[in-house]
């Protein structure tokens, strides 16, 4: 309630460019899980208090949140949602009137007020509240627009896992129009399912859901529908490095690549070599999304990513979205009359491993004397033919541990030993 308070207090106060008199209003949506009705509440409460308006979409993906603020020229939008993780988590974003994250600048400011008192407006300045009705609808209708008209996908049978998540009741929807025979699992949230052996993070569902129908592919979003990953008829899977591969492949081939394509430490090495000898400029940043959009507006380029499955098409949405990477995958498939393994044929991913190891949230890996002993070690064991990297989880108590070589052998036993090297000194 108070960082409803807060956030409204900053909106408020803010050069919105409002009409005189109009009071600033904001857009909640949330995922499935459970804590979401208490979080919406409170959050709805404080920014009354603060005199903001505020309209209620229900379950919606967070890209369909960032979406519908422009769509009603809104001064901004929340999610509730802890994106990939299971039920008991859950964590709130902002994003500003031009669907992308805010500002540092306006992030700090909120920040700024948590420290004041709540003083709630009066009566008359109290902000209103108004359900959206035909939230799921619009943002279909906007989906559906980011794939040619020209093209359709008529005659391809296509399972949808939607992780029980914010997708539930529009990714079904959004294939089935644009002419698939759709298979929908993973849509049937009951506040404690979210994620929980399904959707992007736990391919092997979606992967026997397309074996069991004799599906053409698989689609797999996670918990707010802005990752995805994909399955082929054979259950061969495909992750976020792989799709970004053959969306920026296909817009080369079509001289529709904007620049060059934006990934993260994460991505995998066979992939940068790839787009070296089709001559495609690729840039690594810091693993998350908001570093890739940063990196992506300050080159003026239109692709980056994560193999998480989190995908940027930014002439598509302003932020990563499950359904429209998803759909730009499809229109390289029926345009160039290819399958995913036609796309992928002749890259080969490097081995590469990841633990998470559990720890205390005070442990810092960069200051740990085994740890960076034990990181030399394996670097100067790799030696130029792989990677390593130790980093902090940005949603979870965990340091993930990655180690990628062209040598299997070399990326288990640096991954186990690191991991374990980790786990120990965080109990010290």
């Amino acid at each position: 309630m108070h960082l409803g308070y807060s956030a409204g207090k900053v909106l408020a106060a803010s050069d919105w460019h409002l009409t005189e008199g109009k009071r600033p209003t904001v857009l909640i949506g949330k995922d499935t899980r459970v804590s979401g009705y208490m979080l919406e509440s409170a959050l709805e409460a404080g920014l009354c208090a603060a005199g903001v308006d505020v309209l209620l979409s229900g379950p919606m993906p967070t890209p369909a949140v960032a979406y519908l603020i422009r769509a009603l020229r809104l001064q901004a939008g929340i999610v509730i949602s802890a994106s990939h993780n299971l039920f008991e988590d859950n964590g709130v974003k902002f994003f500003s009137a031009v669907g992308s994250k805010l500002p540092d600048e306006m992030e700090r400011k909120i920040e700024a007020e948590l420290n004041t008192p709540i003083e709630t407006k009066s009566s008359a300045q109290l902000g209103k509240v108004q359900r959206i009705d035909d939230a799921a609808g619009r943002y279909i209708e906007f989906c559906k627009s980011t794939f040619p008209y020209h093209l359709d996908l008529r005659g391809l049978r296509i399972v949808i896992d939607c992780a029980h998540g914010a997708a539930y009741h529009i990714a079904g929807h959004v294939m089935h129009e644009l002419g698939a025979d759709v298979v929908t699992i993973g849509v049937q949230p009951n506040g404690l399912n979210i994620n929980l052996e399904c959707g992007a993070t736990h391919a092997a569902t979606v992967q026997k859901a397309v074996k069991q129908h004799h599906a053409d592919l698989g689609i797999a979003l996670d918990g707010d529908g802005d990752r995805v990953m994909m399955v082929d008829k054979q259950g061969r899977f495909y992750n976020g490095d792989q799709l970004i591969y053959i969306i920026a492949k296909h817009r080369q081939q079509n001289r529709k690549l904007t620049g060059g394509v934006v990934g993260t430490l994460m991505t995998n090495l066979a992939i940068e070599e790839q787009f070296k000898k089709l001559h495609i400029p690729f840039l690594r940043t810091n693993v998350g999304d908001r570093h890739v959009l940063e990196l992506l507006q300050q080159k003026g380029w239109q692709l980056g990513g994560e193999n998480s499955g989190h995908i940027m098409c930014m002439d598509k949405h302003t932020t990563g979205d499950g359904i429209i990477s998803a759909l730009q995958v499809l229109y390289a498939l029926r345009d160039a009359h290819k399958t995913l393994a036609e796309f992928m044929r002749g890259v080969s991913l490097y081995p590469q491993r990841l633990i998470n190891v559990k720890i205390s949230n005070s442990f810092n890996f960069n200051t740990n004397k085994a740890v960076n002993t034990m990181r030399k070690e394996a670097e100067a064991d790799l030696n130029g033919n792989g990677r390593l990297l130790i980093r902090a989880s940005g949603t979870e108590p965990l340091i993930r541990v990655m180690v990628e070589s062209k040598f299997r052998q070399k990326v288990n036993y640096w991954t186990e030993r690191i991991a374990e090297v980790v786990q120990i000194a965080s109990k010290e």
